[in-house]
């Protein structure tokens, strides 16, 4: 391998992206470069492992995706009060005539989208009403409609149900990396349908996906460029340089559905390895050139229908009986793998050593990878963000995009890691772990599923946050900004009670009351796991072995990585529906709500809902302002 020209001095130095062309050519940092340990006998040991944790799927630059037309807030230091998400909202509004989309399909105008309400909502009402649910789900207040009580910045957004507000400004990236996290993946990201689902005058461009993706990888370079505490890796003996000289090593990566758009793949391959990406998904939430995606959401499952036309009816996955675009088995399971073109893709991404994303892929696209990655010495496949399939509620596991044990097993015997989501729905109890999941969609919720992929599934981890991915994070433990809120209301409250009393105690950070909001927070997600008696030695170490993974796809591999014979999913609680859990919380007829009671109470709430309550004095400890005389429940959760 050709020795780079120029190359950085031996310890703390590292190379900048000018190097780029000649890395593109074969051209690599080499070990002469690395931070080295010297034996006292005078040899040279193994390069010295990195400290920090890896988020191997961070989406900073995603206020120029979808057209540019989605986020408030830019991630230099330009943020600013938003408008609050009235009509001509620059950001976060569905348009109005979305049902006009669907004649792109006229003969299957028959299927009917009243039995699911997010696309009789989208397609049927119209924009105002959809703007108004897109972000709700139980427990949030969403900022994709009207949100004029969260207009300020930073203390109403970002919170941890944001998915219309800036989650990755450079300052947060900073404070994550002060904060502990030493390596950092860069999704350059985009999808089509999202864009033109805008109104027209949000956008600043036509919605084409590489062009969004090429805006980024643009911001990406000039950010590496003016920014000293941050830099490209282009290898991993650079990301280790990069690492050791005190910097955050960012690998670029791409998440695109219409992944190169009808142009040359190879051409374009070689075009962006040479700007420096160094990752890449071949599939995001659609069947695309090079393979199946996992059938995800309702919305994506439409966006499908809208390339295709096809209506299936062997699973029910949209509506009842049929499932729109993806042609499914009885087992609601994409039946397409890697194309031609897909598998040429991968092999390539292998000959040049870059890391193989198969997140979002579908089942079979992801053995076909495999079979690849065996052919190939067992080259790595990652996971840069997901959700462990065995450990989450059925709903959420029914879903194709949550990882099964079977999938990890791949993962471990190629050398390869799991992204861990740290946007959490309800999980089932793991009884393996110490700590309580009495918190739905905490970091309590959140350790179930870490616990389950350490001591069950033994599979190496980073996080796979995905902020700025459309997707809300985890929830708070303490305040009145939805916390403990992913079972149901009762429950949520009767669960921020027992934080209270039950402990651990707060951190003292925004992380208390906004949960995860931003990525400068991560490092208190990884506080609070430890106070939790969680073992995060892994986690805290993710870089090195993100570092690793890299290695072994850039080096010389003598067969399989692990046999992952040792993998245990027992110990995952029965799930308790929520109708059942809901029979816990009597109420009475007292009152139904807080106009119901008198001006000094309020109608109570957990295990005493449905009665009224007295209202508490100042300096009383309280779950909601609702509670205090003062209708003002301070995040140090007394009433003010």
């Amino acid at each position: 391998m050709q020795r780079c020209i120029g190359a950085a001095p031996r310890r703390f130095l590292s190379l900048s992206l000018m190097s780029v062309m000649a890395l593109s050519q074969g051209c690599q940092p080499t070990d002469e470069d690395l931070p080295v340990e010297e034996s006292t006998m005078g040899e040279v040991a193994q390069p010295v492992s990195v400290p920090g944790f890896a988020e191997m799927h961070h989406h900073m630059f995603a206020e120029e995706a979808f057209g540019g037309g989605w986020f408030h807030g830019k991630h230099t230091g330009s943020l600013v009060s938003c408008d609050g998400g009235f009509p001509e909202s620059d950001h976060a509004r569905v348009r109005m005539d979305l049902g006009s989309m669907l004649n792109v399909c006229p003969n299957a105008g028959g299927i009917n989208l009243s039995g699911v309400p997010v696309l009789s909502q989208m397609f049927g009402v119209g924009g105002a009403v959809a703007s108004e649910i897109i972000g709700e789900i139980e427990g949030t207040e969403g900022d994709t409609g009207l949100h004029l009580g969260r207009m300020s910045v930073p203390t109403q957004w970002p919170r941890w149900d944001t998915i219309a507000h800036q989650q990755a400004w450079e300052g947060w990236l900073q404070q994550a990396h002060q904060g502990g996290m030493s390596l950092v993946t860069i999704s350059l990201v985009s999808n089509e349908f999202l864009c033109r689902a805008l109104p027209y005058q949000n956008i600043k461009r036509p919605c084409d996906e590489m062009v969004d993706v090429d805006v980024q990888l643009q911001m990406a370079r000039d950010f590496d460029a003016r920014t000293p505490w941050a830099e490209i890796a282009l290898s991993p003996a650079h990301a280790r340089q990069i690492i050791a000289s005190g910097k955050l090593a960012m690998v670029l990566s791409i998440e695109s559905s219409k992944l190169f758009g009808t142009k040359n793949w190879q051409s374009e391959l070689n075009r962006v390895y040479s700007l420096g990406v160094r990752s890449i998904q071949p599939v995001h939430q659609l069947d695309n050139r090079f393979g199946g995606a996992a059938p995800h959401n309702a919305i994506f499952q439409v966006s499908q229908f809208l390339e295709n036309c096809h209506v299936d009816t062997d699973c029910g996955l949209t509506g009842n009986g049929f499932t729109l675009g993806f042609d499914v088995d009885a087992n609601c399971k994409n039946t397409k793998g890697l194309t031609s073109e897909g598998r040429a893709l991968v092999a390539e991404m292998m000959n040049k050593g870059m890391l193989v994303d198969v997140a979002h892929m579908s089942e079979r696209s992801v053995d076909d990878t495999f079979a690849i990655a065996q052919s190939r010495n067992y080259y790595p496949m990652y996971i840069s963000h997901g959700h462990f399939r065995e450990v989450m509620h059925p709903g959420l596991a029914a879903n194709e995009k949550t990882t099964p044990a079977s999938v990890i097993r791949y993962l471990r015997q190629t050398g390869g890691m799991f992204g861990l989501r740290t946007a959490h729905d309800e999980t089932r109890d793991y009884t393996r772990t110490p700590v309580a999941n009495n918190c739905q969609g905490s970091t309590r919720s959140l350790a179930q599923a870490y616990e389950f992929g350490r001591l069950g599934l033994k599979v190496n981890m980073g996080f796979g946050a995905d902020l700025n991915g459309f997707i809300q994070q985890t929830r708070p433990r303490f305040g009145p900004h939805g916390a403990c809120s992913a079972g149901f209301a009762a429950e949520a409250a009767f669960q921020a009670q027992q934080q209270l009393t039950a402990g651990p105690p707060p951190l003292g950070t925004d992380f208390d009351n906004y949960g995860l909001a931003h990525v400068g927070l991560l490092p208190d997600v990884v506080r609070d796991l430890k106070q939790l008696g969680v073992n995060t030695t892994g986690l805290e170490g993710s870089s090195e072995t993100f570092i690793r993974m890299w290695e072994r796809a850039t080096g010389t591999r003598t067969g399989m990585a692990d046999s992952a014979a040792n993998i245990d999913t027992s110990g995952v609680a029965a799930y308790v529906p929520k109708e059942t859990r809901a029979a816990q919380y009597p109420t009475s007829s007292t009152c139904s709500t807080d106009s119901d009671c008198a001006s000094t109470q309020y109608c109570g709430w957990g295990l005493n809902a449905g009665k009224c309550q007295n209202k508490k004095a100042k300096g009383a400890i309280c779950g909601s302002a609702r509670e205090c005389l003062s209708n003002n429940c301070r995040w140090t959760l007394t009433c003010g």
